[in-house]
């Protein structure tokens, strides 16, 4: 998975970049298929806004943004957000009925 961070009106440095890359890491553990993701960093006057896409397999494209006071806490909210929404797609993508139907094969 590659990961591309910038910046609109800030710099990001060396440390964000980590983080960032750190964040994504626990979203990569739920849901390995995940192409790349470009995440856009910035800045208007008090609040820091961190938003995100990520590419995922089968032509899925999810999006989320965060806005907090510091960037660093705009960053644990997003990647919260992405963590729900990742883990939100995977329920989707499994089969829960397949269970019922042989079941229901072997009652008949």
């Amino acid at each position: 998975m590659q990961i591309n961070v910038s910046g609109l009106k800030v710099e990001v440095t060396p440390a964000l970049r980590d983080y960032v890359e750190a964040k994504f890491d626990r979203i990569v553990r739920h849901f390995d298929q995940l192409h790349d993701v470009s995440v856009v960093l910035s800045v208007e006057k008090l609040t820091h806004c961190a938003e995100a896409t990520i590419r995922a397999a089968a032509g899925k494209t999810i999006h989320a943004e965060a806005v907090a006071a510091d960037m660093y806490a705009a960053i644990d909210a997003l990647s919260d957000k992405l963590d729900g929404q990742i883990r939100k797609h995977k329920e989707k993508l499994t089969d829960h009925h397949k269970a019922d139907g042989q079941r229901a094969v072997r009652l008949a």
